[in-house]
């Protein structure tokens, strides 16, 4: 009797170490690190939903846009699922890199302090930061806007273009958690000017042609980059190569004439 109990106790134990290293070295073929992907097997783009037409919510509260598209598209290309998070676009360094996202995307514009907190991919798209008014309004230049209350979004690249220019010194700067809420403000009159994305810009005056207007300066031209975590190099490689291949099957400029009317994908630099 004691011998059965002995062999009992003994493959008991047995069953028990063996489903403890079953636990311990279990390993989804999706969490491998070589190919860039994140450890949950997802690609997870932290973004401003308030962005258009790069992303923002739709008439049906979905997330789409020009980044929305590409990121899928790309992460079509990497056989991973993509999970769109919107973030608070003052707070996007912090999310890469508490690794809460695996990349920035969103119209993310390269500046030298961005180049110094992540790892930026080539650029893909080309833009300026603008100055918009009311249709109609008396403000034709730049310089007329001085003493003006002008709206911004709060850590965007659009408050360094002000700062660089000057103008943050001659004018009253506003600043908004999105473009939304900046252009609602120049809209009902609260401001007289807002500096912002010329793509950003141009989509809301196909949408309201008689509400806004551009002025003829510009701040600065900026290029369009995806965010990555310092040393996140595999990832940003990972991306560069889905570009190229979304290159040749003509899925970029698909994207791009969709919502621009033309492709304006910088594509020589992903060749």
């Amino acid at each position: 009797m004691k011998k059965i109990l002995a062999a009992a106790l003994a493959a008991m134990m047995m069953a028990a170490m063996l489903v403890g290293c079953s636990a311990g070295s279990s390993q989804n073929p999706g969490d491998s690190q070589d190919s860039g992907s994140s450890a949950s097997g997802k690609f997870v783009v932290g973004l401003d939903d308030q962005f258009p037409p790069m992303g923002f919510r739709d008439d049906n509260n979905d997330i789409a846009g020009f980044d929305i598209d590409l990121a899928k598209a790309v992460g079509e290309k990497m056989g991973m699922e993509v999970e769109l998070k919107p973030i608070d676009w003052d707070s996007k360094e912090l999310e890469l890199e508490a690794g809460n996202v695996d990349c920035v995307w969103n119209g993310l514009s390269v500046t030298p302090q961005r180049e110094k907190d992540m790892l930026l991919s080539e650029p893909y798209l080309a833009n300026d930061q603008v100055i918009l008014v009311k249709k109609g309004s008396e403000f034709k230049t730049k310089a007329s806007l001085d003493g003006k209350k002008i709206a911004v979004q709060k850590a965007s690249s659009a408050v360094d273009a002000m700062d660089k220019d000057g103008m943050s010194d001659r004018v009253e700067k506003v600043e908004f958690a999105d473009n939304v809420s900046v252009l609602n403000e120049l809209e009902i009159g609260r401001v007289e000017g807002a500096v912002l994305d010329e793509v950003v810009a141009r989509y809301y005056m196909t949408k309201k042609p008689d509400t806004f207007e551009l002025l003829d300066e510009t701040l600065a031209e900026e290029f369009y980059a995806v965010g990555f975590k310092k040393g996140n190099n595999d990832l940003k490689n990972a991306v560069e190569k889905a570009f190229g291949e979304l290159i040749k099957d003509g899925k970029v400029a698909e994207i791009s004439q969709k919502w621009f009317g033309e492709n304006r994908f910088l594509e020589e630099n992903f060749k």
